[in-house]
């Protein structure tokens, strides 16, 4: 569930226990300016900006971004989901095969093969 990032920062300020503008004042930057990064859009504000909220609130910009992506402030819920995406070797492979045209699922024989063909390749890189 997507999220505005404006949301996000909302909902980190807001757990940090400041107003709008206790945080801006906090972190040096107008009040106004804040108000309008959270108005008008994150990606409308400047870069400096972007990174003096995240540092204020004590994330990183791909930290922000994945809050919004993922819909939650929770990091572990994050890294948790984040980790959920990622596809197994098998899973990787089978993909590759069928972007070259291979049509079902491969036998343990064919993955192995491909993985073999894959040090192969890579070996000879060096």
């Amino acid at each position: 569930m997507k999220v505005e990032k404006a949301v996000i920062i909302d909902k980190l300020i807001e757990e940090m226990g400041l107003s709008r503008r206790a945080f801006a004042e906090k972190i040096g930057l107008p009040a106004t300016t804040l108000q309008s990064m959270l108005s008008r859009g994150v990606g409308k504000a400047s870069v400096d900006n972007v990174i003096k909220v995240c540092k204020g609130l004590g994330i990183t910009t791909d930290q922000l971004e994945k809050m919004a992506e993922f819909g939650t402030t929770d990091l572990r819920e994050i890294e948790k989901l984040d980790s959920n995406n990622k596809l197994s070797e098998e899973e990787i492979i089978t993909l590759a095969a069928h972007q070259i045209g291979h049509d079902g699922p491969l036998s343990e024989q064919e993955i192995e093969q491909i993985k073999l063909a894959m040090k192969i390749a890579l070996s000879r890189e060096k």
